[in-house]
């Protein structure tokens, strides 16, 4: 699925909507086709891996359950509407994967994944706003969206342990979704939806977005792994003062530069923020092959021209440096130069990548693809 030109600008929508505000885009596919069926998409809330919730609206307020939830869940949930949240569906799914292509006007690093909702007629999660950016896609059925002011720290909210909702909402606009319809919502706009009728999926393609205190707390705990407790406070130039109880503005200087000199080191911040941001959700789930490659057998299928795919599941960045590029995968650094570096560029750009025959050459390139297809970041591409 792709989008249709003349339906959707992406320059235009960065320059007057991207964080500024929302944005109805109806149907802009060639041709919409639901990528997930409904019953896919509750075998994956079963299993162990998968982050997956249940929202029921059954008394007062909504009753929140985590997955993994049991096989025979969905047949005791009864008459009151639920919903069905599974975090991260693209990593298990690849048609939910393709759904990202088109937003890919966006960097990659800023996007997180693809959660998809299930619910039944009357459905929601109730009035809420989230940190990030978010474009809903409407799968199946259909869903009204209301739409409210912009909220902060500030904003009242409902005691549920689970749930952030509003404890109090007033919708501004309100459109209803038909399938292939895309609603874009900014960070921290309010916003409500609820199901019109059975079999309502909606696909929500939400973007990273590090707050100022994670981003400050992880590179300091990076800066500090990277420091000897040799390294002192020292003044030999210290001279008599005239009052010994005062701190002086030439101390506190030297202390405060003795930070800023590790901290604001460019080169180890960029290798830090780029490793942070590839950082993988679920970093514990293991995709390597059960059965690994060899040099031969990658050094035969590049001179081959074989295509190559990356693993949904894997974050892929890079970082330019005077010697090449810095590739970046779910965490992992990888010094690229030559040939190499040309690969990782074009295997960060694209989901699948055609090799250059003229690989086969770079002892540096086979490594570097032998490193990627051995940890399950890349595949070969299987022949229909």
């Amino acid at each position: 699925m792709s989008f249709d030109p003349s339906a959707f600008d992406s320059a235009t929508f960065l320059r007057d909507y991207w964080q500024k505000r929302p944005l109805l885009i109806r149907n802009p596919w060639r041709e919409w086709s639901n990528p997930l069926e409904p019953d896919e998409l509750a075998g994956l809330a079963c299993e162990p891996e998968v982050e997956s919730r249940l929202v029921v609206q059954e008394g007062a307020e909504p009753q929140l359950e985590h997955g993994p939830l049991p096989e025979d869940r969905f047949g005791r949930l009864g008459q009151a509407p639920w919903t069905l949240l599974v975090q991260a569906v693209d990593q298990h799914v690849p048609e939910v994967a393709a759904l990202l292509e088109p937003f890919r006007f966006i960097p990659n690093w800023r996007i997180e994944d693809v959660m998809v909702s299930y619910a039944v007629d009357g459905g929601g999660v109730g009035p809420h706003y989230d940190q990030y950016d978010v474009f809903l896609i409407q799968g199946l059925g259909r869903r009204r969206w209301q739409i409210g002011a912009a909220c902060d720290e500030t904003t009242p909210l409902q005691p549920h342990d689970g749930l952030r909702l509003l404890q109090a909402f007033e919708p501004l606009e309100e459109w209803i979704l038909e399938p292939g319809d895309i609603l874009y919502l900014p960070p921290r706009i309010a916003h409500d939806g609820v199901a019109l009728g059975d079999d309502c999926m909606t696909y929500s393609i939400g973007f990273r977005a590090p707050s100022r205190r994670e981003l400050i707390e992880s590179w300091a705990q990076e800066a500090l792994a990277a420091l000897d407790d040799d390294d002192r406070y020292a003044d030999p130039d210290l001279a008599p003062q005239a009052n010994p109880g005062e701190i002086t503005a030439v101390a506190i200087e030297r202390a405060r530069q003795m930070l800023v000199e590790r901290l604001s080191d460019p080169a180890g911040f960029a290798r830090w923020f780029a490793a942070y941001a590839t950082t993988p959700r679920n970093p514990e789930i293991e995709w390597d092959p059960e059965t690994p490659f060899t040099e031969h057998e990658v050094r035969e299928a590049a001179a081959g021209g074989a295509r190559v795919l990356r693993n949904p599941a894997s974050r892929f960045a890079f970082v330019r440096e005077d010697a090449g590029v810095m590739l970046f995968i779910n965490g992992e650094g990888y010094a690229c130069a030559g040939a190499a570096a040309e690969l990782a560029e074009r295997i960060g750009a694209r989901p699948s990548v055609a090799l250059d025959p003229a690989l086969a050459r770079s002892a540096s390139a086979i490594a570097l693809l032998l490193e990627l297809l051995n940890q399950g970041c890349l595949a070969f591409e299987e022949d229909d």
